[in-house]
């Protein structure tokens, strides 16, 4: 499946729309400082395994729309209170030749 930012693919022509797809993902984390740089590290850890699950979600929505390509993606990240990690991303799913 090709997965981009843009609205169009380079060399492919899209044939038809299949609809918006979105995948979300949150991961927990307990406190802890963010001066310690193994602590970042585990940070940065969480953050990219809840934009993987995103993704997989995403491609798995687009997949159930007989979909082969996604364009348009925009990701969100948010987090509360340093505890979650909440992970959105959105594009539309589309047929490609």
């Amino acid at each position: 499946m090709i997965l981009t930012t843009t609205n169009n693919i380079e060399g492919f022509k899209i044939t038809e729309y299949k609809g918006i797809v979105t995948g979300t993902s949150s991961e927990l984390k307990t406190k802890f400082s963010f001066k310690n740089d193994k602590n970042m590290q585990i940070i940065e850890d969480l953050m990219n395994e809840a934009k993987e699950q995103a993704f997989q979600k995403l491609q798995t929505n687009a997949n159930n729309l007989k979909a082969n390509a996604v364009v348009g993606i925009s990701v969100d990240i948010e987090t509360v209170s340093g505890s979650y990690f909440f992970v959105s991303v959105t594009g539309t799913a589309v047929s490609v030749v």
